[in-house]
């Protein structure tokens, strides 16, 4: 079973929880346990823009793989480095608003709202942070010459799964941070 096959098949089956979560938050938070008023301690304006850098990941990632196949190890690099950093300020600002939200008395167990939110956006945090891990590994073998034949298929097949965790961030800020102001 090729690579790429084989990620298709795990993004899949992430795909299907991640459906699950996103129903469990929407369905909490018509709920009698869910305190809509802890929405006011989201801060949609700083997370849009961090959202937004995450989205720009995967534009970096898509000119790293462009380059790959077009041979350009030099550029190869530097959209993988641009798609770390990314990420990574990403999870900072992911972990400065749970910051925010435990200092404001928002946890996983104070409501039903603590509950799926945190374990929404946590369960997605954890993916951003096992696709840096993975980019990061990726990063390394390229700058000891790994790649340098143009034959591997692992670039492409990251791909698959850092694009995925993009779009499901895409549909989370959507539900969570966005629709609240239209219902």
């Amino acid at each position: 079973m090729g690579n790429k096959l084989m990620m298709k098949l795990v993004v899949g089956t992430e795909a299907m929880f991640f459906v699950s979560l996103i129903m469990a938050f929407v369905y909490f938070s018509f709920g009698p346990g869910f305190k809509a008023q802890l929405l006011q301690h989201l801060d949609t304006k700083t997370t849009g823009i961090f959202t937004a850098l995450l989205l720009s990941s995967s534009f970096t990632y898509w000119r790293a793989e462009s380059n790959y196949e077009q041979g350009r190890m030099g550029r190869l690099k530097l959209w993988l480095i641009l798609t770390l950093a990314l990420g990574i300020v990403f999870l900072f600002g992911q972990g400065s608003e749970y910051l925010k939200l435990l200092n404001a008395h928002v946890s996983i167990s104070s409501s039903s709202f603590g509950t799926s939110f945190f374990t929404l956006t946590g369960f997605h945090g954890l993916h951003v942070f096992a696709g840096l891990v993975i980019i990061g590994i990726i990063t390394c073998l390229t700058f000891l010459g790994d790649y340098d034949q143009g034959q591997s298929s692992i670039i492409q097949t990251i791909g698959i799964y850092w694009h995925f965790v993009d779009i499901v961030w895409a549909v989370v800020f959507l539900i969570v941070y966005v629709a609240p102001y239209f219902v």
